[in-house]
């Protein structure tokens, strides 16, 4: 189960798509394979697989989140999402994302995609735009200066889901 094939499922081979369980090694392997634009993140919280029989067909990465003004321990952050391009995958694994979370208690789901991404599965999976955030011109702060002030020049959109308070 923790192997995956390259490829995806032709129509006249298509499976139903299952979410299972994943090690972050395997999701890591998925991710530095197949993910547009950014490497494997380091750590997370957990890791969910997506397959097509018994092809891994997407994973998604959820971890602490990386801005610290979010990290209260009630939210968790998609930190990558990267699928071979099976239709519905994105927003299965986002919703899988989002039931893990709710039941380790977390509150409050948030992942950002780039700004020129229209984020259609986002929206399926439940989730609302919030913000638009500029590209960085560096990592420099006031609260924590850095002397290497490199750009990544990306503009960003940040998304989320909150659980509903009970009444």
């Amino acid at each position: 189960m923790n192997r995956f094939r390259y490829g995806t499922p032709t129509a006249s081979n298509e499976k139903a798509l299952t979410v299972v369980p994943i090690t972050l090694q395997t999701a890591r392997a998925f991710i530095a394979w197949s993910h547009r634009h950014l490497m494997p993140p380091q750590g997370a919280k957990y890791a969910i697989g997506l397959n097509s029989g018994t092809t891994l067909v997407g994973v998604v990465v959820a971890g602490r989140p990386v801005a610290r003004a979010f990290d209260d321990g009630l939210t968790i952050e998609v930190t990558r999402l990267s699928t071979d391009g099976a239709p519905n995958a994105c927003s299965m694994l986002l919703g899988a994302a989002w039931r893990t979370a709710r039941a380790m208690g977390y509150r409050r789901l948030i992942t950002y995609t780039l700004a020129t991404e229209p984020g259609t599965s986002l929206r399926a999976a439940g989730l609302v735009k919030v913000a638009e955030r500029p590209a960085r011109t560096g990592w420099d702060a006031p609260s924590r200066p850095r002397t290497d002030n490199g750009s990544d020049g990306v503009d960003r959109v940040l998304w989320e889901i909150v659980r509903q308070a009970r009444s």
